[in-house]
């Protein structure tokens, strides 16, 4: 389809060129190139829809990128990619080698912070907006907020602090999950206009000079101004906090967005501008299911998402741990679920709908969703914290001072562990493991597969302290599903298949990847299954017999299971010959779960290699029979090293 004005805009510069009078046909244009590029290359697409207005007349106002605009998560902000100058590589978005999926500071100067988690933006934008007056530069700074990152409470730190701190700085509170009610129509978009304007704001601050003379006239006016303003726009609490606010105003309608940008852009000090936008706008299938059209995969934009057909593939983990949870719930009264806004993707939709009055959805507040289990906990409760991986590391002190500190039985579901493809950096699982197993009290599972999931679920909710079942994203192995739930022995190991010379240890469904390596290798495989407490027994069992240890995790190497291994050696005064094989020491960029294990080595070829390219492994493998170990049998493969029944 022909984008002319579209494709005549490299940049913010080119946009300010057009008369305003084309802004709302380029919005069309824009919102049809989204939706035509996001179907076929999968992404987010509902908030970028939403924020295709918001995002023109920013850019038509503002001078980016000398004004600063700072955007919280960064869903919204395809079309500020698309309008500086990342139109032609869109279709690469969350691919490797391709666009960020968030704002990325290294990829253009328009990306003014790197963002990925909620609730940064208003701190960001007001340090940046200490920075231009310090260094005396006349600089706009923006910070724009979904009303989802209003619900984190870094979001209202930083407004506290700017309260204090009287910046000049605009906040816009992108509201869309509101619809444009009547409450939100010409009058309020009036209203808007004239509360932004410079004469309204005059005649305010002068007539509150004159009433402060007059101390209880000044009372009355302030009472009368708080209770009516209240009643007419939901501003009370940012004016409370030193915010002038403004609005709402209908973030669809152009004409508004850029008169009272523009007014706003001549006043100074801290400023909240609340806009109400529709997530998906302009796709109705989009509109009509937000959470679907969130982000997608690939799909057919004439016939829309279809839904699942339900077939016999394997579950995701998110859906064997909802299953679980579920299973659980009806054995256990005291079970309760809390997730920090993400229902839909840890697996609790079923759970909420059958058990509302035991589900606790915490907002993008991740800290808080740590302690209320904690608290649940300490009266006698059993709390289990959906969350992922890297949200759990912005409620690490709470995890540690709340919930293991008084030893509490808080289950964590640790969803997302490990390399989470497309999302990239920000949300890659990689330090859970180094940043959990140093905190006491803390029993930490990582399964191989789905079955062995659900079990390790049943075990860590028996416990009377805290524990972790960390998992990845997708689907299992195919893992054949025992309904039953059978407590498995603490801080056990199972040998898989039985070598020589070499052992792999294999932390989590990282083991398939090492079978593979370790059969080719006439290797002895372990999954270990326990991250905290190891397999000590085993691990100088394995010590003894093997020349070289091999562990392999998808976590950091540093401080993770296979530096657990060696410290747990060490302290035993058993010196071996250990390979550490995991996430290297960067952040991991975006791309597919595939490609991104196998850039870092830990696919089987990639295991496989990094023991061949080892020269104690080399040595190992040279001084065997002239057989290739590859067709020697492998006695004891998938046994047990002992009967599960029997504890040890």
């Amino acid at each position: 389809m022909a984008h002319s004005l579209l494709e005549s805009v490299m940049s913010p510069e080119d946009l300010r060129q057009l008369p305003e009078s084309q802004l709302p046909a380029l919005s069309r244009e824009l919102r049809e190139f989204l939706l035509e590029t996001v179907s076929g290359s999968g992404g987010h697409l509902g908030a970028g829809l939403g924020a295709v207005e918001l995002t023109i007349a920013l850019h038509y106002v503002f001078e980016t990128p000398e004004d600063r605009i700072v955007w919280d998560v960064g869903h919204q902000a395809y079309p500020h990619k698309i309008l500086t100058g990342r139109r032609e590589m869109l279709h690469t978005i969350r691919k490797r080698s391709g666009l960020a999926p968030f704002p990325h500071r290294e990829e253009s100067p328009y990306d003014t912070f790197a963002v990925g988690h909620a609730g940064t933006a208003i701190g960001a934008a007001l340090g940046m907006a200490i920075a231009a007056a310090r260094n005396n530069v006349q600089r706009r700074v923006v910070a724009v907020v979904g009303d989802g990152g209003m619900t984190c409470g870094m979001a209202y730190e930083a407004l506290n602090h700017a309260s204090d701190l009287h910046p000049d700085l605009l906040v816009i509170l992108n509201d869309n999950e509101m619809s444009i009610s009547p409450n939100v129509g010409g009058l309020t978009n009036y209203l808007a206009r004239c509360a932004s304007s410079r004469q309204y704001t005059a005649l305010r601050e002068g007539g509150k000079r004159i009433l402060q003379t007059v101390p209880p006239m000044w009372e009355l006016a302030k009472r009368v101004e708080t209770h009516t303003k209240g009643l007419v726009v939901p501003g009370t609490l940012f004016e409370e906090l030193g915010f002038r606010y403004f609005g709402p105003v209908d973030g669809h309608h152009l004409p508004t967005l850029l008169h009272t940008l523009r007014n706003l852009r001549a006043h100074h000090g801290p400023r909240l501008l609340h806009v109400v936008t529709r997530k998906g706008k302009g796709y109705p299938p989009a509109e009509a299911d937000q959470v679907q059209y969130h982000g997608v995969s690939p799909f057919d934009p004439k016939i829309g998402i279809r839904k699942s057909s339900g077939s016999s593939s394997s579950p995701t983990y998110s859906q064997v741990f909802g299953d679980w949870l579920c299973d659980m719930a009806a054995r256990d009264q005291r079970l309760m679920a809390i997730t920090p806004a993400m229902r839909e993707g840890s697996g609790l939709v079923r759970f909420s709908e059958r058990f509302p009055d035991r589900y606790f959805d915490a907002a993008i507040a991740e800290q808080h969703s740590v302690t209320l289990a904690a608290g649940m906990a300490a009266d006698g409760l059993k709390p289990v914290v959906a969350i992922y991986s890297t949200f759990l590391q912005r409620a690490y002190d709470q995890l540690i001072h709340d919930v293991a500190l008084q030893n509490l039985a808080v289950l964590f579901a640790v969803d997302r562990a490990g390399a989470v493809g497309a999302d990239g950096a920000t949300h890659q699982g990689a330090f859970d493991l180094t940043f959990m197993r140093c905190v006491p009290n803390m029993v930490i599972m990582a399964p191989a597969d789905e079955q062995e999931c659900r079990q390790m679920l049943y075990t860590g909710f028996l416990l009377d302290g805290p524990a972790a079942v960390r998992y990845p994203r997708g689907k299992g192995t195919g893992a054949a599903m025992d309904l039953e739930m059978n407590a498995l022995p603490i801080g056990k190991a199972q040998i898989r298949q039985q070598g020589s010379g070499i052992a792999i240890l294999a932390f989590g469904t990282i083991l398939p990847a090492c079978l593979q390596a370790g059969e080719r290798l006439g290797a002895t495989v372990v999954n270990m299954r326990f991250v905290k407490p190891l397999d000590t027994e085993l691990l100088v069992e394995l010590a003894a017999s093997h020349e070289l240890l091999v562990t392999v995790e998808d976590n950091v190497v540093a401080g993770g299971a296979g530096s657990a291994v060696g410290e747990a050696l060490a302290k035993e005064g058993i010196q071996v010959s250990l390979l550490q094989l995991g996430l290297p020491d960067r952040f991991i960029d975006h791309g597919s779960q595939e490609d991104q294990l196998a850039a870092v080595g830990l696919d089987g070829e990639g295991i496989l290699a990094a023991l061949q390219s080892d020269r104690r492994a080399r040595e190992i493998i040279s001084s065997r029979p002239s057989r290739q170990a590859s067709d020697a049998p492998l006695p004891g493969h998938d046994r047990l090293r002992r009967s599960e029944s029997a504890g040890r």
